[in-house]
């Protein structure tokens, strides 16, 4: 458990490397604003591709080669980044730092699998909360370190920290586990990869191309054509990356739909609140704060995003599981339209990280919810796993459009974009959340009545990583109301 909790916070660590050093590596490297956001954006495409694909590979029994991988390929890339002279060597070790963001997952799964069943539930509740601590740590402790030794030390530190726990990891986790090998979808893998990077691609230099220009347009019908081919192909293929028919139940479809767009209102909001309060005051906006402080402007977030996830069983009990998401992303886009709006005050974007967190606990802690009381214990794992695949191209999706509203209020020679970028940003995260409202409230239909059984609960602590409290709290509900699953 040491071992696993080490990993699980280095994933949180090396995944706040690119937010609060946007800025300082812009400056650095002599780029604006919206193209560093390519830290970002690098890292969260590769672990979209890279999380279902760690995840398959994690159901073998070689669950400590994939880890062994994963780190290996996170401290390359932290050392390619330290050691860069170029933005784009920057952008090819964050992308290698992405492998990192599929571990969590691959922990979850080999505690699973090798400690005493009595013990499982304790131990994944241990690293999801761990993991949820290290993000709201990661982001002032990384900053810290660029602030007092330069941006590059952070990297240092996170190579450092990586190769320990690669070692670590080698000479305590098992070799071996008692899994079925698995045909492994290798053509799903590459399709799914291909049709991430061109969408990313596309939403982040589409501005600068020009929207109709050949190079857009090929590449938008390249990804588009790629993911009809990749939906045909798992339909049809035995043993598929992801099975994508659970998507024709209303519950699966809204928690799918739900956390795709929720993901993508998550980048348009927390990279954007960090670089916000770094701005120059100058620029006639910002704070000029510094790479610390502004990492600390998210630990309200964590808090409180932990905190309401805990409340949820108690809400759904006095209002019914079907309000739950559309409450969430109400609170997410008043959030963002007031931040908008009103900042003028640093303690503002505090309370606006505060609130965000409330609406990210109520969200993602209900979606994995609706799966499971939807679908049958056999397809527990592949709807969560097809969820949490969604959310992560969310993620890069997001990434990739606030870079491209950022360079479109970029002028020519200026790092910083004007202020009517950022809150164009903030109204079309605005934007994003009110319309999940409205359809995360219409889409279930009529809610399933029935409690998630004990193999199901486990199934989805090992597949949703951050959402592995929502599961815990699902738990705690059955065991409540079901006295024979306390026994079993």
């Amino acid at each position: 458990m040491p071992t696993l909790v080490c990993v699980a916070v280095l994933v949180a660590l090396i995944s706040s490397l690119g937010a609060p050093l946007i800025p300082s590596i812009a400056t650095s490297d002599g780029v604006s604003l919206s193209t560093a956001e390519w830290l970002l954006t690098a890292a969260l495409m590769i672990g979209a591709v890279a999380t279902p694909i760690m995840g398959r590979l994690a159901d073998g029994p070689m669950k400590r080669r994939v880890i062994e991988m994963a780190l290996a390929a996170v401290a390359a890339g932290c050392v390619v980044s330290a050691l860069s002279t170029s933005f784009a060597m920057m952008v090819v070790g964050r992308g290698l730092q992405g492998a990192g963001l599929g571990l969590l997952p691959v922990t979850m799964a080999i505690a699973r699998s090798e400690l005493p069943a009595s013990r499982v539930g304790a131990a994944v509740g241990t690293l999801s909360v761990t993991a949820a601590v290290g993000a709201g740590l990661g982001y002032p402790l990384t900053g810290l370190v660029s602030q007092l030794l330069g941006f590059r030390a952070a990297f240092w530190f996170g190579a450092i920290a990586v190769t320990m726990a690669l070692i670590l990891a080698s000479v305590v986790l098992p070799k071996k586990s008692a899994s079925t090998v698995r045909r492994f979808d290798a053509f799903g893998a590459v399709s799914l990869g291909l049709a991430v990077i061109g969408i990313s691609t596309v939403l982040s230099e589409g501005g600068d191309w020009g929207w109709t220009s050949p190079p857009t347009v090929a590449i938008a019908v390249g990804f588009i054509g790629l993911v009809a081919l990749w939906g045909h192909h798992e339909l049809r293929v035995a043993d598929p990356l992801i099975d994508v028919r659970q998507v024709r139940n209303r519950a699966v479809l809204t928690a799918d739909v739900s956390g795709f767009l929720i993901a993508v209102t998550m980048y348009l909001l927390i990279p954007i609140i960090v670089e916000f309060v770094q701005v120059p005051t100058a620029d006639g906006y910002g704070f000029g704060a510094s790479v610390a402080l502004s990492g600390l402007v998210l630990i309200p977030l964590s808090i409180t995003s932990f905190l309401s996830s805990r409340c949820l069983v108690a809400y759904e009990r006095r209002f019914g599981a079907r309000s739950v998401i559309p409450l969430g992303s109400l609170i997410f886009a008043a959030s963002t339209l007031f931040f908008a709006f009103e900042n003028q005050w640093l303690w503002e974007a505090f309370l606006v990280s505060g609130l965000v967190g409330i609406a990210i606990g109520f969200t993602f802690a209900a979606m994995p919810g609706f799966i499971v009381r939807a679908v049958l214990p056999s397809e527990t794992g592949s709807a969560t796993g097809f969820y949490q695949l969604l959310r992560s191209v969310g993620l890069s999706v997001g990434s990739a459009l606030a870079a491209a509203i950022l360079t479109a209020y970029t002028h020519s020679g200026h790092i910083y974009p004007t202020a009517e970028g950022f809150q164009i940003t903030l109204l079309t995260a605005s934007a994003v959340c009110a319309g999940t409202a409205i359809l995360s409230y219409l889409l279930p239909g009529r809610m399933p009545s029935g409690q998630p059984m004990a193999e199901e609960v486990g199934h989805l602590l090992e597949q949703e990583a951050e959402a592995a409290a929502a599961g815990l709290l699902l738990a705690d509900e059955a065991l409540d109301t079901n006295p024979t699953m306390s026994e079993s």
